[in-house]
């Protein structure tokens, strides 16, 4: 399914960009059969995708939103939906989120994302990897993918079989490897610019974190955080993972009924969307939200209003979990140098201090002030070039 606006060859107004994007702010409604065109018109994308196939049970959607700075990529997630409503609710959400992200990165690729319906522990093989590969392929390059949520790098050599479209594929065959050391870098990053706004200096030492979600971009955080000396919680619902953690790391188990209660400096959501909502800030004792997670915010008007009405410093999740899609957007440009990755990773440090500095003074809050800044570039680039 396609929707394109023929009056705007960018795919974003230009002095109607940022209304448009304030009014997606609300939490997209729950999709109906009959509501997906709508739903796509109500957040301006441009493409969905379904993909089905019987022989392997593959049912996955792909969503490409916005093409105006290149080619649309984002990552591949493996997720046992309630529903296909909750899948397609979730892969808009996600594509949209890639645009501004790949924006504000300063990356020249547009926004996209896919879901696979299923459960990754129990269903996921070569062979439905490999399907999914060949309808990534149908799309010509308009869309790249990578890993995400329940993937591997394993999983992205299974797709590269049959299709060139996929990066972050093993390190052994030439690509990237693994992203998630580096978007837990960047989390850091945006970490220690909030800490430094918040406490006058970017030192964790000390500092009470609560780490939600103890996968890859998780424990990598942990990493970072307890050579800095922070005092890390964690907290996971797959007690194999948490086993993983604290066999490496010096950690504080929490359960995970008793995050949002528990007595932080930080919290960093680094699992599934959704957990800053109407029951769980209020139970928040933290001064800065600092994750890896996607769409954090329930309802992104509504619950970043509620974190700045009560003084807590939100890192926008899109900036500064940014660091995985810059690495492996090298990876597809071809001159992929792991210095270059990392020091352009750091750089998630000054605009997240940035964002910040921007939201206090124009009174709106920082997922407000992020989404300026990546729409001012899609909306200026838009003006040189044609969607992808």
């Amino acid at each position: 399914m396609c929707t394109q606006k023929d009056d705007d060859p960018s795919g974003i107004g230009s002095t109607e960009t940022i209304r448009i994007f304030n009014d997606m702010i609300e939490t997209t409604p729950q999709v109906k059969n009959e509501q997906i065109f709508e739903a796509m018109s109500d957040m301006d994308h441009e493409q969905l995708v379904f993909c089905h196939d019987e022989s392997t049970g593959l049912r996955a959607i792909i969503a490409i939103h916005n093409t105006t700075l290149g080619p649309a990529m984002g990552g591949t997630r493996m997720w046992n939906y309630a529903s296909e409503a909750e899948a397609i609710k979730d892969v808009l959400r996600l594509s949209r989120g890639m645009t501004l992200k790949n924006a504000i990165a300063g990356l020249n690729i547009g926004g996209g994302k896919a879901v696979i319906i299923g459960d990754a522990r129990k269903q996921k093989n070569e062979a439905m990897m490999r399907r999914f590969g060949r309808f990534v392929d149908t799309l010509g390059g308009r869309y790249w993918t990578a890993e995400d949520v329940n993937m591997s790098t394993r999983d992205m050599e299974y797709i590269r079989m049959e299709t060139a479209y996929v990066t972050g594929i093993p390190e052994s065959m030439g690509g990237s490897g693994d992203p998630s050391p580096v978007t837990a870098y960047g989390v850091y990053m945006g970490m220690k610019a909030s800490a430094k706004k918040v406490y006058g200096t970017d030192n964790l030492k000390d500092k009470k974190v609560m780490v939600q979600g103890a996968g890859n971009v998780g424990t990598y955080l942990i990493g970072y955080l307890n050579k800095e000396g922070a005092k890390v919680m964690v907290s996971d619902i797959f007690e194999d993972k948490l086993d993983r953690v604290i066999k490496s790391h010096t950690v504080t188990v929490v359960d995970p009924a008793e995050v949002y209660d528990a007595d932080m400096d930080i919290y960093a959501p680094c699992a599934l969307g959704a957990t800053l909502n109407d029951e769980t800030i209020p139970q928040l004792k933290c001064a800065i939200v600092a994750g890896g997670a996607n769409n954090q915010l329930d309802n992104e008007g509504k619950h970043g209003n509620q974190l700045k009405e009560q003084g807590i410093v939100y890192a926008p999740d899109f900036l500064i979990n940014s660091g995985g899609i810059t690495n492996v957007y090298y990876e597809q440009q071809g001159n992929y140098n792991r210095e270059r990755v990392m020091t352009q990773t750091e750089l998630i440090y000054d605009v997240c201090l940035e964002v910040i500095n921007h939201s206090e003074k124009n009174n709106i809050t920082t997922h407000e002030a992020a989404m300026q800044l990546a729409l001012k570039r899609i909306e200026m680039i838009g003006k040189v070039k044609l969607p992808y």
